[in-house]
């Protein structure tokens, strides 16, 4: 490809971005001025507008890239081997377990450190 039909693609690239945060900027803006209607239909609007910007971004070589990336990090996560129920739940119970035994470590040093300061201090008997 040339230079000028890079300079072409990128500036258009830059047109669509700028269009995306236009389209945003008026969701809020409209989201704002349209507080008085019911919730639901705010939430379609933004739906459709979050389609529409998603498939304006998507028309980018950076919305392209990130869009792969979304593909390539999906295959990735099936191949993740997830824990089974029990698995996790030993886990769970090893972990609070260990977290009750360091806070009863560290309250039995905190108040060692305490009476120590209150002997050395007078306050102590």
């Amino acid at each position: 490809m040339n230079t000028n039909e890079e300079n072409k693609i990128s500036k258009f690239d830059a047109l669509k971005w700028l269009l995306v945060v236009v389209l945003l900027v008026a969701g809020i803006v409209a989201n704002s001025y349209f507080a008085s209607y019911a919730t639901p239909l705010r939430a379609i609007g933004w739906l459709v507008l979050m389609a529409l910007t998603a498939l304006i971004a998507y028309q980018t070589a950076g919305g392209k890239r990130t869009w792969g990336f979304l593909q390539d990090a999906h295959i990735e996560l099936r191949k993740v081997v997830w824990p089974t129920r029990s698995e996790t739940v030993q886990t769970t119970l090893v972990v609070i377990g260990m977290v009750a035994l360091a806070a009863l470590f560290l309250w039995g040093i905190d108040s060692i450190l305490l009476w120590l300061v209150g002997l050395l201090s007078g306050q102590r008997g």
